[in-house]
């Protein structure tokens, strides 16, 4: 009966499609990538390591001061990060290289 119920509830929806708007959120997340990768995300990232390395001392351990300086880095590089990611595209160069590279491991 669940499953039915599940059926007849996707079935109901029509094709989905990635928007490629949201030029509106432009502002906002070229604001935040200034603020993390400009002089005030220098800051932080500072503090984070600086901190890391005062708590790694007090606690006579490696891993705080791991924390904070992989903290520090990752809160730098995020915005990169994240582009990268949600930009990711595959082209035919891609495919055709790809393809060469399975054949070459078969």
């Amino acid at each position: 009966m669940p499953f039915v119920i599940a059926a007849s509830f996707i079935a109901g929806f029509s094709d989905a499609c990635a928007g490629t708007g949201g030029e509106e959120f432009a502002d906002v997340w070229d604001t935040l990538k200034e603020w993390i990768q400009g002089t005030l995300g220098r800051v932080v990232c500072g503090s984070m390591i600086l901190v890391g390395i005062v708590a790694g001392v007090a606690r006579q351990s490696i891993s705080a001061f791991a924390v904070g300086i992989g903290g520090g880095i990752g809160l730098y590089n995020t915005p990169s990060v994240i582009e990268s990611v949600l930009s990711a595209t595959i082209t035919p160069e891609n495919i055709e290289l790809l393809n060469s590279m399975n054949n070459t491991m078969l």
